[in-house]
């Protein structure tokens, strides 16, 4: 029979546009307060969406030494100081463990975007031979999961996950299923994502799929909202130490939930819009929940991807009913986006962190800017007030350009012996 071990989260880290540490990231989440502001880092003038959700206060040198830092970009430097901050919440004696029987799995989106349109401006304006020897490294996707393994010195399996929006959550779940099968007894997993550039943005805006409610950016993410014109990006990591349980019990480490299911599936209809009946993001739920071996019934929870795109709420909705049934109805729902914005590929991994607090401290976080719900979007949202809530098991979803679905099944911890 094949090896099937349990797995848990023992540490988080984060960067975020609402909070570099947990309990800020907490504080912030269930007060409703948005991170949304406008960009003041670039010259977006010409753009019609000139508002984002920006990391704040973040010191590249806290982790990383100045001459190192000048060779990461952006989302690597995220990355790694998601991942400190994970390995230190976890309270982990790195001289005490196999390393190499830890690992990294990263996802990310775009990678290092920032880097590379620094680097080609120097090809534009100067020469080829200008551009820095660090350029490849400091711009492919994977290099914050090799940096970080560089770190920490975990010489377990070590690779990226690009999935686009899914792509940390995918992470996730290879890391999940790399543990539960007996490859590893440890992994940092998550996801990171610098991607508040004038080529993202206009790109984005040229699709039409940004926010340009800029006179009210804290008003701007409206998931499930009538009047919802778009996604708002965001930016930003969020790192785990996900650990199989006998492991994590051997070094009395704290336990914030058991991963119990995922589950997979393609949309195989286009490029960018969900199928317009939530058929894949419900296969997905349903396959999770199989995984997990629950029913409908058992989830207290769903975190949602939740964009606040015209046709992505809607097949969100449509599919948690398809998936859920009447319990639909019954299950609170929740878009963390509508605070922190869309941290692309670091998405998942973020809305998993929120999805774990919540479900630690017995409170559900509001969906901010819920004022006039879609007539089709008529679940439970937890529209502006966070909301006391016992929750045992949850779902946090997470849906990809490309059709790329990917759901996530916690649960409280429970002592089994």
């Amino acid at each position: 029979m094949p090896v099937s071990r349990r797995v848990v989260i023992t540490g988080i880290g984060l960067i975020t546009p609402i909070g570099n540490t947990i309990e800020e990231f907490w504080n912030n989440l269930i007060s409703g307060n948005s991170g949304v502001s406008l960009i003041d880092r670039l010259d977006v003038s010409e753009l019609p969406t000139r508002i984002a959700a920006q990391v704040r206060d973040f010191d590249p040198l806290k982790y990383i030494d100045k001459k190192s830092a000048k060779r990461m970009d952006l989302s690597q430097q995220y990355a790694i100081h998601a991942a400190a901050g994970a390995v230190e919440d976890s309270n982990i004696d790195l001289a005490s463990i196999n390393l190499d029987r830890a690992g990294v799995v990263l996802g990310s989106g775009v990678g290092g975007l920032e880097t590379f349109e620094k680097q080609h401006s120097i090809i534009i304006g100067n020469s080829p031979l200008k551009v820095s020897p660090f350029f490849i490294p400091m711009m492919i996707a994977d290099m914050a999961a090799g940096l970080v393994s560089i770190q920490f010195g975990f010489r377990g399996p070590n690779f990226a996950t690009v999935s686009a929006c899914a792509s940390s959550s995918n992470a996730i779940a290879d890391a999940y299923s790399l543990i539960q099968r007996g490859s590893a007894d440890m992994m940092l997993t998550g996801g990171t994502e610098a991607s508040i550039t004038i080529t993202s943005l206009a790109g984005f805006c040229s699709a039409k799929a940004l926010s340009s409610r800029n006179d009210q950016p804290e008003k701007a993410c409206r998931p499930f909202d009538n009047d919802r014109d778009g996604f708002v990006m965001g930016e930003g990591s969020a790192v785990f130490v996900a650990e199989e349980l006998q492991h994590a019990k051997s070094r009395n480490a704290k336990i914030y939930a058991e991963i119990i299911g995922m589950g997979l599936s393609g949309d195989a209809y286009h490029i960018t819009a969900p199928a317009p009946d939530g058929n894949g993001a419900a296969r997905s739920m349903k396959a999770a929940l199989d995984d997990a071996g629950i029913s409908p019934e058992d989830v207290d929870y769903i975190n949602a991807h939740g964009t606040a795109t015209g046709l992505g709420d809607i097949a969100e909705t449509t599919a948690i009913k398809t998936a859920f049934g009447k319990h639909a109805y019954n299950v609170p729902i929740n878009s963390t986006k509508s605070m922190i914005g869309h941290l692309l590929g670091a998405a998942g991994s973020a809305e998993l962190a929120a999805t774990i607090l919540q479900m630690n401290n017995g409170m559900l976080h509001p969906t901010i800017n819920l004022d006039t719900p879609d007539p089709e979007c008529d679940l439970d949202y937890v529209p502006n007030k966070a909301r006391k809530a016992e929750i045992n098991c949850a779902i946090s979803n997470s849906f990809g350009f490309g059709g790329h679905n990917i759901s996530l099944v916690l649960k409280k911890y429970q002592d089994n012996g």
